[in-house]
């Protein structure tokens, strides 16, 4: 008897399957079927995946889906609830105009009818049921249902009805036996209706996991996805454990009475062909002027632009423009350069910025004549066979910086251009990996937090880490694996679940352009946003042949676009960025100084001190330093280093290599390098040279060694010369392919670091001739995240650069500059949105500026409510007219109160008081500020910080900062994780010491009804979460509240992609820290004159500080006894300066040695 599986769940069902599609093709070659199906519920995700597995293991692949059937039509949001919201269908496709129309199905299911669901309607079905099985699916299926319900006829008419949609012959009834009670009915009932219509019989297996033994695993799924627990009893889950890929003696076990029913499946099975495309691209046709062939044109456009960049035109540069132009047309991509071309000169055209071009794009000649990119590749040696390969067809690939704010414009374009249906944006999946997925079970199994995460952080934090590397790599890990049973557990099911996808998103940048709708070659879903995306990743999309596109959004180009506004507003020098003189010497050397905050890519702690190291002397150093300062090449700086410094120290193996190594001192830095080498040395063709640079980066052995013996003794056949023939020794030949081997495994691609260093030099040359220009656009440009905002804050005060409150007589959206300095943006105000903020300005730019409050409000009456006026006077935006801060928040609801009711009676047409009086009694009646005196400055910092997420006119901690600096360990930034490598300063289980103000806490119980507190520390730069255990709450709870100034010592807890937090043992209060009032007398003869005086005054505040003489003459100081220790206050410390001069006092803190 043969038996395939037809109704079968994979990791792609997000919700509920667990069934790796590789686990699960492995299962049923072993089972002994030939073929077997994927019918994941609504959705296409796994199918090429599934296809490619299954052909590569010689069985023949049923692509399906297991659709949602709503009861009306897929429109209508109402029809039908809770079970009645849509029915199961399994659909098949038996041959290509099944799969197309399937595609066809799935993706309007997402377009049309999403509601709750994916849901299809059977006007749907009618019109793409050509080549497609149904069959009737599990106990969620129409026919079922009604049979359930006892209701027999209605259930009969639904079959029929399915029958007329997809022919005779096309329609299932399916047969179903989980050892669920209700499936015995319903099979018996089936089988009357085999009998009365003729409707053939089919059994499957519902598979949503692949063997027995992952029920539990399953089960743990359901729940994590559903957010419950194991325990939980009001929970959706499989019972009796039947879900698993069976055996066709398993099946034949469970339906003795329908044999023919098992038979069917393989007839199904054998009916089921469909054929995928791979490889063959299905670009979209570029609209070319009248008269013109897309060849033609893309010609005629290089050689113009060729003209214009290069003076004199040479016949190389002519005849590497013919070569590359020839290998475009050759591979077929006329159009596709047509189609970037034309939407970058699109952005230009709208003064949207570009970047210079990122990947190896860079290195093509085409693309630097047509402004795709626009740094010059003859220059700085950039080779067009690592972008484009005439030795290996796969598509190029074009990624595009844009200004990130006006991203979307240009995918709007395009949009326009090609249709809405021809362009569509990428899915993604997040997978449950390593440290997450042992969390995420944790928590399910209901395993104690503090015990998982102990687990979880054992994992190694490195790319592509898996749950059995870990075992094998942290002995610790394996101990407690091997030793305890629940962690046994937890980790095993972990490791089954590992990897799953576990939701869908859409992918920040890739677009794809086709020719034809995209639903002809791919299903469409939605993402969770609700926009449309692909429903298969980049990778699979590029094996179909389908152009994608990168559109990314790049914050640093926005930042130099805004600070080129700002510098030809401020001094009406319009930059050109793109003709800045890039080998100017003070510009390269203030990045020698490691002062480089906010240039692109440079500015991480490590990357400062490795430009204090390199002292770049050309753009050429900074390229390298991209490339080198990342994990890996890293080891090969302090070479470079040397080679830079000392020259002399550079030893070439052999005279060839020179001219390749000059650039970089001797050290192999770039893949073009290694494909220059390989060229060079060893006459390979450049297009087979990137083939031995992939072999080599991708560390495949095999390649390798082949290369090897080509390399040193040539091949004759294949047309490589090989160095020996080029005069190089055998030993010295194999010693360079050693090398490479070593240095390209790390490699960079020098194209794309050329065109960032390119946007990093035009950063670093807008920070040092128009710092406050540079600074503002900085600044705005990280308007939304208050600590980057302060961190630049104070970057700006280190570079002497005055920061000025918001002002609305002078202020702008966002930071903008104002003589010299930085006037803070408007719109970081809170509660005030960007129309206000347009309105406010505009009307000051048409009829002056506001001149008094009541003027201010009375203008804006209708755009500015209570609250925003509020945040305005806090955020001291208003100081510039009358009247302090305390005054305006006194007066300003009374003016707003008396012009609505001014309005509402001129409105009524009633005169008021004001029409009968003179102009100078008037003033009478003007709301007058009250007289008070403004806020104490701790008032106005807490209200600046309210409003502006940061304090703008100092800190609340600076005058302690002296202290804390000598006595905490840690800053709370060092909590944080590191931009460049995702770790924070500090480490798990370190013993540190923080200082600051407790600016928030929440207390919880625990489930013994203790009470724990989280505390926010706030210090000069930032924040840090602080956890405090019962314990150690009730010690220390009279010193832990809101507004307390405090030092804090403790152990830092690490957590994953998440700033660390710091769990509390010991506090000490800024008011215990001990202090010294040190007098200074001139002599002892001048301090024996004062003595009893001062004695005197010393026992009237009797307290426990102690007071130091000092005498200058002799440098020698005494500590006078506990007799006459004092209570130190302001009063005090004023009359002491009264009477000994205000230099010869002073207040001396002193530090802890032991906390």
């Amino acid at each position: 008897m043969n038996f395939t599986h037809l109704h079968v769940h994979t990791e792609y069902s997000l919700l509920d399957g667990s069934n790796k599609i590789k686990e699960y093709v492995e299962r049923v070659k072993e089972l002994g079927m030939d073929s077997a199906a994927i019918t994941d519920h609504g959705v296409m995700y796994g199918v090429i995946d599934f296809y490619r597995a299954a052909r590569a293991a010689g069985i023949n692949p049923i692509l399906g889906c297991e659709v949602y059937v709503a009861p009306g039509s897929r429109f209508d949001r109402e029809a039908g609830s809770g079970d009645d919201r849509y029915y199961h269908l399994v659909l098949l496709a038996e041959n290509n105009q099944g799969y197309s129309n399937l595609m066809k199905i799935v993706s309007k299911g997402f377009v049309e009818g999403f509601y709750y669901k994916p849901r299809v309607d059977l006007e749907l079905l009618e019109k793409y049921h050509e080549g497609i099985i149904a069959l009737s699916a599990c106990l969620a299926g129409e026919v079922a249902r009604f049979l359930t319900r006892g209701m027999y006829e209605d259930a009969k008419a639904a079959a029929l009805r399915y029958q007329d949609i997809f022919g005779k012959g096309n329609f299932f009834l399916e047969l179903q036996d989980h050892g669920i009670p209700e499936q015995q009915n319903v099979n018996q009932q089936l089988l009357k209706m085999h009998r009365e219509t003729g409707i053939d019989l089919v059994a499957t297996n519902d598979v949503h996991y692949t063997l027995a033994e992952d029920a539990q695993p399953h089960d743990v799924l359901l729940c994590l996805q559903t957010g419950k627990k194991l325990a939980d009893t009001d929970r959706m889950r499989y019972e009796g454990g039947q879900y698993y890929v069976k055996s066709p003696e398993e099946m034949a076990k469970l339906f003795p009475y329908a044999p023919e029913a098992l038979e069917n499946t393989h007839k199904i099975a054998q009916r089921c062909h469909v054929e995928i495309e791979f490889g063959v691209t299905k670009l979209p046709k570029f609209g070319v002027p009248e008269g013109y062939t897309s060849w033609e044109y893309l010609n005629e456009l290089c050689f113009k632009g060729l003209e214009e960049r290069y003076q004199p035109v040479t016949d190389e540069l002519k005849e590497r423009l013919t070569y590359e132009l020839t290998t475009i047309k050759n591979m077929g991509y006329v159009d596709y350069f047509l189609i970037v071309w034309d939407f970058i000169k699109y952005a230009r055209d709208h003064d949207i910025m570009v970047g210079p071009g990122r990947g190896s794009a860079a290195g093509s000649l085409v693309a630097y004549t047509l402004g795709i990119t626009q740094l010059d590749p003859i220059r700085y040696d950039l080779l067009f066979e690592r972008f484009l390969n005439p030795e290996r067809v796969s598509m190029p690939d074009i990624d595009v910086d844009f200004c990130f704010e006006r991203r979307q414009e240009v995918i709007d374009y395009v949009r326009r251009k090609y249709g809405d249906d021809c362009v569509v944006q990428i899915v993604t999946f997040g997978t449950l990996a390593a440290r997450g997925v042992i969390r995420d079970v944790g928590r399910v199994m209901d395993m104690p937090y503090a015990q998982v995460d102990v687990i979880a952080k054992m994992i190694p934090q490195e790319l592509n880490i898996t749950i059995d590397k870990a075992l094998t790599m942290n002995p610790e890990l394996k101990k407690v694996y091997e030793e305890q049973q629940d962690i046994h557990e937890l980790i095993d099911t972990a490791k089954r679940l590992e990897g799953l996808p576990r939701h869908t998103s859409m992918h920040a940048a890739g677009v794809v352009i086709s020719q034809k709708d995209v639903s002809e070659y791919v299903p469409l879903s939605r993402a969770q946003d609700g926009s449309i995306v692909t429903q298969f990743t980049m990778t699979t999309l590029e094996e179909l042949g389908l152009l994608k596109m990168d559109f990314l959004g790049l914050r640093t180009l926005t930042v130099i676009q805004n600070a080129v506004h700002l510098v030809e507003q401020d001094t009406g020098v319009k930059l050109d960025m793109q003709h800045i003189d890039y080998d100017d010497k003070k510009v390269l050397d203030s990045l020698g100084t490691g002062r480089s905050d906010g240039v692109f890519q440079l500015e991480s702690a490590g990357m400062k001190n490795f430009m204090k190291e390199l002292k770049p002397q050309s753009l050429e150093d900074v390229i390298a330093g991209i490339s080198l300062y990342r994990p890996g090449p890293m080891d090969f700086i302090p070479q470079y280093i040397r080679g830079k410094n000392r020259p002399d120290t550079i030893r070439y193996d052999c005279p060839q290599l020179e001219p390749i190594l000059k650039p970089t001192y001797g050290c192999i830095v770039y893949q073009e390098q290694v494909m220059q080498i390989v060229r060079n040395l060893a006459g390979y063709t450049l297009g087979r040279s990137d083939l031995v640079r992939r072999a080599m980066s991708k560390k495949k052995a095999a390649v390798m060694e082949k290369e090897r013996q080509n390399f040193v003794y040539g091949n004759k056949e294949e047309g490589v010369p090989g160095c020996i023939a080029n005069g190089i020794p055998e030993q010295v030949a194999n010693k360079i392919y050693d090398d490479m081997i070593d240095f390209a495994k790390y490699a960079f691609n020098k194209s794309h670091a050329a065109a960032y260093a390119v946007v990093s030099y035009q950063t670093a040359f807008l920070k040092y001739y128009y710092p406050v220009e540079f600074m503002a656009a900085l600044m705005t440009s990280v308007i939304e995240m208050p600590n980057k905002v302060a961190e630049y804050i104070q970057v700006c005060r280190q570079m002497g650069i005055k920061i000025l409150p918001p002002d609305v007589n002078r202020g702008a959206y966002g930071f903008s500059v104002d003589n010299g300095a930085i006037r803070y943006g408007l719109s970081a105000i809170k509660s005030v949105g960007r129309p206000v903020i347009e309105a406010l300005v505009k009307e000051r730019e048409d009829r002056g500026e506001y001149r008094s409050l009541k003027d201010f409000i009375e203008r804006l009456t209708g755009t500015v409510n209570k609250r925003a006026i509020e945040n305005f006077i806090k955020a001291g935006a208003l100081d510039c007219l009358e009247g302090n801060r305390r005054q305006k928040m006194i007066v300003y609801g009374q003016i707003v109160d008396s012009i609505a009711q001014d309005k509402k009676n001129s409105f009524a047409g009633q005169m008021s008081l004001f029409d009968i009086v003179s102009e100078e009694d008037k003033k009478d009646f003007e709301i007058r500020m009250p007289n008070v005196e403004e806020y104490d400055p701790e008032m106005i910092l807490a209200f600046e910080k309210d409003v502006l997420g940061i304090y703008l006119s100092g800190h609340p901690l600076e005058r302690y900062r002296g202290m804390m600096e000598k006595m905490i360990t840690s800053r709370t930034t060092d909590f944080q994780p590191d931009e460049e490598n995702g770790m924070p300063k500090v480490y798990d289980g370190q013993k540190a010491i923080v200082g600051g103000m407790i600016t928030d806490k929440t207390i919880k119980y625990t489930k013994t009804n203790k009470v724990m507190a989280f505390l926010t520390l706030e210090d000069l730069v930032g924040t840090v979460e602080i956890v405090v255990f019962p314990r150690d709450y009730e010690k220390w709870q009279n010193y832990i509240g809101e507004e307390a100034k405090v030092f804090i010592q403790g152990r830092v807890n690490a957590e994953d992609d998440k700033p660390s937090k710091m769990i509390l043992e010991k506090v000490r209060s800024f008011d215990d820290m001990p202090k010294e009032i040190w007098i200074q007398f001139a002599d002892k003869a001048d301090y024996s004159s004062n003595e009893t005086e001062l004695q005197e005054l010393l026992r009237q505040n009797r307290g426990t500080s102690a007071v130091v003489i000092y005498l200058k003459d002799v440098k020698a100081m005494k500590r006078l006894p506990a007799g006459y220790q004092v209570q130190i206050s302001d009063a005090l410390l004023s009359g002491l300066k009264k009477k000994y001069g205000e230099s010869n006092v002073k207040l001396v803190e002193r530090v802890l040695k032991n906390f």
